[in-house]
């Protein structure tokens, strides 16, 4: 298998939904995830979503937003996949559940500037996350000391949540955001479940991740 070619297919969404790396290309994907290839994916998605966001004009109601995924978005779980094969291995979410309630994931610190920023220009932030709802405290625990701050609301999945695909969930939370009035013009994920669904943002930007895909 051509690897590269394998996760740039993940990346524009043409894969059938997978759930692990294929196993001839875990070493590909684990050199990419902690080279420069990497970093260098992150700061050129960083650089057009402040070239983007620099472009409008916020009004003054405070109602104009912007939503962020968390895993892989603003926080790396590298770490946590770094002992579980970058992906190669099935999901284990009692596993994964173990190094949330740590609250030591980094920041990603290319998404750390775009979020200062962000904040900076004037916009709301929300937080959507699939994150379950009894991770709550820890998450804000993990968000502060990585150093994001001052969002406008932090939603994660709660019990009737559960069983529906992240593209049902987030699309979702995202009508409830325009429904109180706020016009979502910017939102970042690195999965195509954080952006695809109804009630989408002006713009998206997809974050690179070809260690898991959540439908």
């Amino acid at each position: 298998m051509r690897c590269a070619s394998w996760r740039f297919a993940g990346e524009a969404n043409n894969l059938a939904p997978w759930k692990t790396v294929p196993e001839e290309c875990a070493g590909y994907v684990r050199d990419y995830m902690t080279g420069k290839a990497y970093r260098f994916d992150l700061e050129m998605a960083a650089k057009e979503t402040l070239v983007y966001a620099r472009s409008l004009k916020i009004a003054d109601d405070g109602k104009d937003a912007w939503v962020f995924d968390i895993d892989e978005t603003l926080l790396s779980n590298l770490p946590y996949y770094s002992d579980h094969a970058f992906g190669l291995e099935i999901f284990n979410g009692q596993e994964f559940d173990k190094w949330v309630e740590k609250a030591s994931a980094p920041a990603i610190e290319s998404s750390w500037k775009v979020y200062e920023e962000i904040l900076g220009l004037g916009f709301k932030i929300f937080l959507l996350t699939g994150r379950s709802e009894r991770h709550h405290n820890v998450t804000v625990e993990n968000l502060k000391r990585a150093g994001f701050r001052d969002w406008q609301k932090l939603i994660l999945r709660e019990s009737h949540d559960h069983g529906k695909t992240a593209t049902m969930y987030k699309s979702e939370r995202r009508q409830e955001i325009a429904s109180d009035g706020y016009r979502i013009l910017g939102n970042s994920g690195d999965q195509w479940s954080d952006l695809l669904g109804y009630s989408p943002s002006s713009r998206s930007f997809k974050l690179p991740n070809p260690m898991y895909f959540i439908p």
